[in-house]
């Protein structure tokens, strides 16, 4: 037997599985969102009261450290970055839920 047919297999049974747990993975965060109140002063495509989550992935694009500055902006919240309004502090906030959140609008805030 041809070890291509089942690498094949193997690589595609991995590919859905990737799939599904970015999809979980996004759920999570966007209800994590939901619950923190994140959703009431910022949306994925458009500015609210504060930027939209594509803004927030564009600016940090290709930075070094990214990550671990969002989930540090989303504890402790500021202003300035992105005007003058205050983003409240979530000091409530594990660390890999605040790495959940980040990863998730350096994405893009995907629903998927």
């Amino acid at each position: 037997m041809s070890m291509k047919p089942i690498l094949l297999c193997l690589a595609a049974a991995g590919a859905f599985l990737s799939a599904n747990a970015h999809a979980q993975d996004a759920a999570a965060a966007k209800a994590l969102a939901s619950k923190n109140a994140c959703l009431a002063c910022h949306a994925v495509d458009k500015k609210m009261v504060g930027p939209s989550y594509k803004d927030v992935a564009a600016k940090h694009k290709g930075q070094a450290g990214a990550l671990e500055a969002v989930a540090a902006r989303i504890k402790s919240g500021g202003s300035g970055l992105y005007g003058p309004v205050p983003m409240p502090p979530q000091p409530n906030l594990k660390d890999d839920e605040l790495k959940l959140l980040a990863g998730w609008i350096l994405a893009g805030a995907p629903d998927q």
